[in-house]
């Protein structure tokens, strides 16, 4: 204890800030208040109520979702509950088919809008229906999605921190959005229930999720995955289940502490901004962990609070620097490709620490207005937003560069890279080296995403599935050679396997980075790989590739587009809906512009069948080292392509130095890459 509190007096956090490691349950014991204990007490108390009407009463936002909730209530007072649950799928990621997981989620969300509508009506008819609904839920053997029981999960790939003899998996991810609900049903009906109808549903989320994990953490492989959503958001569920059951189980309190404990692990692994896994998965991650974190800052009196995280601004950050205008997202590994957040999210980060980010994120990504219970719970923020005078950022922790002039202005390019480690093999794709290209909100050099979770995207086949390995991303291929996964099922794990930013230089005329990609390869065709990226401020982009291979390697530098693309003399035309961009190569010697497709065919029964196109330009390595430039940029139409295409010069000289070059109308462009001991940097 004392060693505990030298260490966080050290770092001169504040007392309510306080975030050690091994939080115990005597200390959570020792600190929530048995007066907070009178339900509801979970997100709000009796005494809160009045504040929430009042909103509901006097913003019209807030209003019109208690108006939706009511009219949903009063429909369900008339839907008859049906005890019986269509039967259990056992190939759900095959079949696609749902019933079984939907008739719970849609009884529970049915009870917990009911409980709601009952706490601020106080019409106990409300109270009895709900918990109709609750009851049939409770009836289930259990509240696993099949999708995550042995035959399906067994096969999955494990993230660092999870052991390869994992056998049980009686609680997963799913399960907690189920446990949230289930909580605040639990609390808001709890008035109105007699003690055998309380403890149906006590002794439910006892039984289908509190006593699967508590005393047994080590057998649940999410459970220390601190760089995976699944740890921060189970823990999260656990938490809060613990936290409406104190009433009648206070010795809940270690749950309590093992899920702030592990979450606060899980917020560690921000440290500089980023999240391996991508940013809606880090938006999910924080967000369901404030759902924990709401709850235990109510009944520890604030001494607990996750939003004093001191990685939570790098959150914030991440969520900023990986947005793109008007409504674009940073689409890395299995992320979505839209804006990540929620009024909730933001609200709340605003609320708790006045974060001038989370303002402006909730003022420009269309978060401005409540839609669920949980946004009214709370009073609108009114921080004033704010963004970083800086532009554009590397994230060192995952090796991330986002390149910009601005935040708001889509006519202006924005550039996104990585060159961190191929270790995430729960949904990192083999792409180090990549490269995204946004321009009035296309992603004109795009990422794909996943093809869709079937099957097997999860086992050992993952990085066969074209969108997740470097077939399917904006990288140098040699010779057809791979990228390496520092993990596969049962075997050990392979450090160092990835790369590293060597370089990044901001300004605000022009931005650079330098990859070096080498150790993502297995080196035997690909030898070396340093990428320089140089955004010139505000719309082209210029990308050169220094690779080193055998005499006569086939090389390859890969480009996918959402755009639809035409292959001309000594250029590739990209064409969509928002405009026209080049991608010109500039070559020492012969090359071409060789188009490919993935044929994309998910292993689900009725899956649909698509081709993704790509192009890339293609070379024969006249010696050891070749080095490929691109340059891209907005266009008018074909014929300006075709004028800056004929302009581009790439040269060396006897010193080494390379210069490439070429002219848009009026406007000349250079640029100079002076030789040092490893490569070219650019001058």
């Amino acid at each position: 204890m004392l060693r505990r509190l030298i260490a966080c007096l050290v770092v001169l956090i504040p007392a309510t800030a306080i975030l050690c490691a091994d939080l115990t349950s005597t200390e959570i014991e020792r600190v929530v208040a048995r007066d907070r204990l009178v339900h509801p007490y979970l997100y709000f108390s009796e005494g809160d109520k009045p504040a929430i009407k009042e909103r509901i009463g006097s913003d019209p936002a807030f209003g019109d979702v208690m108006k939706r909730l009511l009219a949903e209530a009063n429909r369900l007072m008339y839907t008859p509950v049906n005890p019986d649950a269509p039967p259990r799928q056992r190939n759900p990621r095959f079949e696609v088919k749902y019933e079984y997981e939907n008739y719970i989620q849609n009884n529970t969300t049915a009870a917990y809008t009911l409980a709601f509508v009952y706490q601020m009506t106080g019409d106990v008819k409300y109270a009895r229906k709900s918990f109709e609904f609750i009851d049939a839920v409770c009836d289930q053997p259990t509240w696993v999605h099949m999708a995550h029981e042995f035959p399906v999960i067994y096969d999955r790939v494990w993230p660092r921190g999870a052991k390869d003899d994992q056998v049980v998996f009686h609680y997963s991810q799913w399960s907690d959005h189920l446990v949230f609900d289930i909580a605040a049903v639990y609390d808001w009906l709890y008035p109105a229930l007699d003690r055998r109808e309380r403890d149906r549903i006590r002794g439910a989320l006892l039984e289908k999720a509190v006593l699967r994990v508590r005393g047994n953490y080590e057998y649940h492989w999410w459970a220390a995955a601190y760089r995976c959503n699944w740890c921060a958001v189970l823990n999260s569920s656990l938490g809060i289940a613990s936290i409406a059951l104190l009433t009648e189980d206070p010795q809940l309190v270690d749950v309590i502490a093992e899920s702030y404990n592990r979450i606060s692990k899980v917020f560690d692994e921000i440290r500089t901004g980023g999240w391996q896994e991508g940013t809606s998965y880090m938006s999910y991650c924080v967000g369901e962990a404030f759902k924990f974190g709401d709850a235990l800052k109510r009944v520890t009196g604030g001494k607990y609070d996750l939003y004093k995280h001191p990685n939570i601004p790098s959150a914030t950050k991440t969520f900023l620097y990986c947005y793109f205008p008007p409504d674009r997202g940073l689409h890395f590994g299995d992320s979505g490709s839209g804006v990540v957040g929620s009024y909730n999210l933001y609200n709340s980060i605003m609320l708790e620490t006045g974060d001038p980010q989370a303002a402006w994120l909730h003022d420009n990504l269309g978060f401005q207005a409540p839609s669920d219970i949980l946004g009214l719970l709370k009073p609108r923020s009114t921080v004033k937003p704010a963004v970083f005078p800086e532009p554009s950022i590397y994230f060192p922790g995952v090796n991330w560069v986002i390149m910009r002039s601005d935040f708001t202005d889509p006519e202006k390019v924005a550039i996104a890279t990585k060159a961190g480690m191929n270790d995430d093999p729960h949904h990192g794709h083999l792409d180090q080296g990549h490269i995204s290209i946004y321009w009035r909100g296309c992603e004109f050099i795009c990422d794909n995403g996943s093809a869709g979770y079937d099957r097997r995207y999860f086992d050992n086949e993952r990085f066969n599935y074209p969108l997740a390995s470097s077939y399917g991303h904006n990288v140098v291929l040699v010779n057809g050679e791979q990228q390496l996964v520092a993990k596969r099922k049962n075997e050990p794990w392979k450090e160092g396997i990835g790369g590293k930013v060597v370089e990044f230089r901001p300004s605000s005329g022009r931005d650079y980075a330098l990859l070096d990609l080498t150790d993502a390869y297995p080196k035997q065709e690909l030898k070396g790989w340093r990428r320089h990226i140089v955004l010139q401020k505000p719309v082209v982009t210029v990308v050169l590739d220094e690779v080193q291979s055998v005499r006569d390697a086939e090389i390859e530098a890969r480009f996918h587009s959402e755009a639809a693309f035409e292959l001309k003399k000594g250029f590739a035309l990209l064409t969509a809906d928002e405009g026209t961009m080049a991608v010109i190569p500039a070559v020492q010697g012969e090359y071409t512009l060789r188009p490919g497709k993935h044929a994309i065919l998910m292993a689900q029964r009725d899956a649909t069948f698509r081709w993704v196109p790509y192009f890339g330009t293609v070379t024969r390595a006249a010696g050891e080292r070749t080095v490929i430039g691109t340059v891209i940029l907005p266009v008018e139409n074909e014929r300006e392509a075709s004028e800056i295409a004929g302009s581009v010069v790439l040269k060396t000289d006897r010193s080494g130095t390379l210069t490439l070059s070429f002219e848009r109308g009026a406007e000349s462009f250079t640029y100079v890459f002076t030789p040092s001991k490893d490569g070219l940097v650019l001058k």
